[in-house]
């Protein structure tokens, strides 16, 4: 059996868990802990970076220690110390990063960064042992909205991402215009459910086009003057606005799903993956394609320490595992597939 800690500290939680691959490949999350920022940023509608880096420093060897408490283990029970590297906001990597060096300085033990969203992309693995690669993966979440081709552990080739903003990051910001608090994306869904997806035009935004990028910085501002033109209920804004991303999302997969090949699944990661309303049009999809379709549970699909453990035990027993550099630093941007090919406009969430 092996058993690794991780670490995530990339936004606004801070987070340790214990994941243990046993006999058979069978995956355990042996003890996780989440530490939540929400009512240190909700005053200010989002995430405070300062805010955000001085409670990691705050926490997170309690945190550490607590998970540790909590699975009856100590340190030398550990078999590596995974720990979130980057992206995200610099402070926070870096409060994360430099604990884990730390600890696997102490213990002796190997150090694995992990890119957050490889986190994410291979979050759906951990909770379905059955899920195998290649798959087509969308990671949406408040930074990034991606779809991928994963073919294995470091294997991902991009075949779209947004132009300007990410799907979250819609959320947030109509949850913002509506008045509905933070965090905006699960308000947005809660309020969706009572209106009328149909009352309120808005654009779907790169429907049809012949590449499957994302844009919503347009559909966004055209929220903004539905609630300025004070003619719409504000649960039929969120509604229409919501089913306009659904709409985008099917439809930019769909193309992706044609230029990806052979694959396994239709998986979908990342916070917005939580959306109950987008997980079944994406279930549908995959029926559509005759694709099994595959969702982390929502304690999987924010940001937690379980997911980097497990990409980290996925690093691990990889076969061409090598431990990382004491030196490494802390990266506020990492693309997954550094190859990948500029896309048109600026902002791009790579």
């Amino acid at each position: 059996m092996t058993l690794v800690l991780g670490i995530e500290s990339s936004c606004d939680e801070t987070a340790a868990a214990l994941v243990r691959l046993g006999p058979g490949a069978a995956r355990e999350i042996v003890a996780q802990r989440i530490a939540s920022q929400d009512d240190a940023h909700r005053p200010y509608g989002g995430v405070v970076p300062e805010i955000a880096a001085r409670a990691h420093v705050e926490r997170v060897t309690p945190l550490v220690e607590a998970t540790l408490a909590d699975a009856g283990l100590g340190l030398a029970d550990v078999d590596a110390i995974a720990a979130t590297a980057g992206p995200g906001l610099i402070g926070g990597v870096m409060v994360g990063l430099v604990t884990a060096k730390a600890l696997a300085m102490a213990g002796d033990k190997p150090l694995i960064a992990i890119n957050h969203l490889e986190g994410h992309a291979l979050s759906p693995r951990l909770a379905d042992p059955a899920l195998a690669f290649p798959y087509l993966l969308l990671l949406a979440s408040g930074g990034h909205c991606q779809l991928l081709r994963v073919d294995g552990v470091g294997r991902y080739t991009r075949l779209a991402t947004t132009i300007d903003d990410a799907l979250g990051e819609a959320f947030d910001k109509t949850a913002k215009i509506l008045g509905l608090g933070y965090p905006g994306g699960p308000a947005v869904e809660r309020l969706a459910t009572t209106g009328n997806p149909k009352a309120v035009p808005l654009p779907r935004p790169l429907l049809g086009s012949a590449d499957p990028n994302f844009s919503f910085a347009g559909l966004k501002s055209a929220v903004l003057r539905a609630k300025q033109a004070g003619s719409h209920a504000d649960a039929d804004i969120a509604a229409a606005f919501q089913q306009a991303a659904i709409d985008c999302v099917i439809d930019r997969s769909r193309r992706a799903l044609a230029a990806a090949g052979a694959v396994s699944a239709l998986v979908v990661a990342g916070g917005v993956a939580a959306n109950q309303a987008i997980r079944a049009a994406l279930e549908s999809l995959a029926a559509e394609a005759a694709l099994r379709f595959v969702a982390p549970p929502l304690a999987l699909c924010t940001d937690n320490a379980a997911m980097i453990a497990w990409a980290g035990l996925e690093r691990l027993t990889s076969g061409d595992f090598a431990p990382a550099s004491l030196d490494l630093a802390a990266r506020p941007r990492w693309p997954l597939d550094p190859d990948a090919a500029p896309v048109r406009g600026a902002g791009v969430k790579a």
